[in-house]
């Protein structure tokens, strides 16, 4: 029995030394923020709009060129090899064909990307070159949360907004990855392999609660700008019709009767618009 206690005891030691669940663990009150942001909250209920999930794409075009970028010039390091799945896992163009398909082919010129999202990317170029094994915070964060949830979002997504077949949709779909249960133990086997000194190990936790933050700012940010957008829309001003001054004082019943049509149209403009 007591054996079995020690043995127990060393084994729950070892899984609290487990780069990944110290991870899970310190980012657990930001993972909820995350999802009951606004934007993740509509993916859940199953209402998330066409404008919603097209700035959502642009944004995570430029985080994963961002980040896989980075990944590709690390990938010999230390830190970032055991956990470089790029046939797997990238992300990149499967987003390109998406935005592609939404914006058409010029749809490099049609995207917007919010300041959130450019302070994220910067952060990922910035340890890119400075602490390349911090990297691991971020791909674990992304591609982990976006295999996890992948396929459950990709058909809320497809419902929400009427979409026929997958196109649209294939940042949700990784055709590299056969069962992705057996991948995340994979994953988290491997980052759990990672080297690390106590200082680079607390600085790699400190990153993925930064991570969360970044999504959280970068979820609100897009919410603010679709916001904007919509209110620009809704003030537009209604156009009037503007009638000759010579006809109306030439013809003071036409004036009337005129001036009774500008009336009902302007009435009925602004029920519709409601």
């Amino acid at each position: 029995m007591e054996t079995e206690m020690k043995t127990q005891t060393a084994a729950e030691q070892m899984t609290d030394r487990d780069l990944s669940e110290q991870i899970k663990k310190v980012t657990r009150e930001s993972h909820v923020r995350a999802e009951n942001t606004e934007l993740m909250l509509s993916f859940q209920r199953g209402q998330v709009s066409l404008a919603q999930y097209k700035l959502l794409l642009c944004s995570l075009y430029a985080i994963y060129q961002a980040l896989e970028e980075e990944l590709d010039k690390n990938s010999n390091h230390a830190g970032v090899a055991p956990i470089y799945f790029p046939t797997e896992l990238a992300r990149l163009e499967s987003i390109e064909k998406d935005l592609e398909y939404f914006y058409g082919q010029d749809w490099r010129d049609k995207i917007v990307v919010p300041a959130a999202t450019k302070r994220y990317c910067h952060r990922l170029r910035q340890i890119g070159q400075e602490n390349p094994a911090f990297l691991v915070a971020h791909a674990y964060t992304r591609y982990l949360g976006d295999l996890s949830g992948g396929q459950v979002l990709g058909r809320i997504a497809q419902k929400s907004m009427g979409l026929k077949g997958n196109e649209g949709l294939s940042f949700f779909a990784f055709p590299g990855v056969s069962s992705p249960n057996l991948f995340k133990q994979l994953y988290r086997s491997r980052m759990n392999s990672v080297e690390l000194t106590e200082e680079e190990r607390n600085g790699v936790l400190e990153e993925a609660v930064r991570a969360f933050e970044f999504n959280i700012q970068v979820f609100d940010d897009l919410q603010t700008m679709l916001k904007l957008q919509n209110d620009s829309t809704l003030s537009k001003p209604v156009k009037t019709l503007q009638v000759p001054g010579t006809i109306t004082n030439t013809f003071p019943l036409l004036r009337l009767v005129l001036g009774f049509f500008v009336a009902v149209t302007a009435v009925s403009m602004g029920v519709y618009a409601f």
